[in-house]
């Protein structure tokens, strides 16, 4: 079993910075891929990026590609999302997910366990 917490979520203006965190229960983390997805008001949730148990690979939402970067440290069982440039698009629930297998970041079905979200808001 594993838990998620997110943190670092908030309200900042349109060009800001945020980091979101993610600190997870269980001795097995760095088995696990992780990834973060996003739901505005009235949409879907969305992938956001992911990262692979080594933390060498990585992936991104073309909305997220250039602005956002992933990277988890193993030894503290933590991912992070490193938010900058943001937008008032950006403004969603974050969710931290982790999978045991994959098949393709995007995939939601794979993601066992999930955190309960931390809310982003951009104002323009």
């Amino acid at each position: 079993q594993v838990q998620l917490v997110e943190s670092g979520g908030g309200l900042v203006q349109a060009g800001d910075s945020l980091r979101l965190s993610c600190a997870a229960s269980g001795r097995t983390f760095s088995s696990f891929a992780m990834a973060w997805f996003r739901q505005a008001p009235e949409k879907e949730r969305e992938f956001v990026a992911a990262i692979r148990g080594s933390g060498i690979t990585t992936y991104y939402a073309d909305s997220a590609k250039g602005r956002f970067t992933i990277s988890r440290d193993n030894a503290k069982n933590t991912v992070y999302l490193q938010m900058n440039s943001l937008k008032p698009e950006d403004t969603a629930v974050y969710y931290c997910a982790a999978s045991p297998r994959w098949s393709g970041p995007q995939n939601q079905n794979q993601y066992s366990y999930w955190g309960q979200g931390t809310q982003v808001t951009v104002s323009s």
